[in-house]
């Protein structure tokens, strides 16, 4: 069967998220606009440093738990890399879709909002909701469309 377009874009997410080098969530993200992707992004450390699959993980060996302490993770978020990339490359990402394999966190929503996204999709439910209570207020759509391993 053909997939929808949330379908087709959301399994690129996860295709994505195979790039990512985080130890304990593999997250990818897709920025899309009238049916185009304009940026794609995964969890990773910033360009040059070491990642966490070669040097490990400092939230892992305090034993932090999800969605606290995030200032303690090397990674930049999917949904980060996603509009970072748009912006170094250019590219206007306001108006768009953002497709993320994990439900944004509360960092990642204040930027989604700021770039003038319009809709997320997301796949996978996150332990702190304040992320999307975050787009909720800002009126941003959100649709919830669950992703398998």
């Amino acid at each position: 069967m053909r997939p929808s377009l949330d379908e087709y874009f959301m399994e690129i997410a996860k295709v994505v998220a195979k790039r990512s080098t985080c130890l304990r969530q593999n997250v990818g993200a897709v920025i899309v606009k009238d049916k185009r992707i304009l940026s794609t992004g995964y969890n990773g450390a910033p360009m040059g440093l070491p990642h966490c699959l070669d040097i490990g993980c400092l939230r892992e060996e305090l034993n932090v738990p999800s969605g606290e302490r995030h200032e303690l993770c090397r990674a930049v978020h999917a949904e980060q890399n996603a509009i970072i990339q748009a912006a170094v490359h250019g590219v206007s990402i306001k108006g768009a879709t953002l497709y993320t394999t994990h439900q944004p966190c509360i960092m990642c929503a204040k930027m989604i909002i700021n770039a003038g996204i319009v809709r997320v999709v997301y796949g996978k439910r996150y332990a702190d909701e304040r992320g999307l209570e975050f787009l909720k207020e800002a009126g941003i759509k959100i649709d919830y469309l669950p992703v398998e391993e």
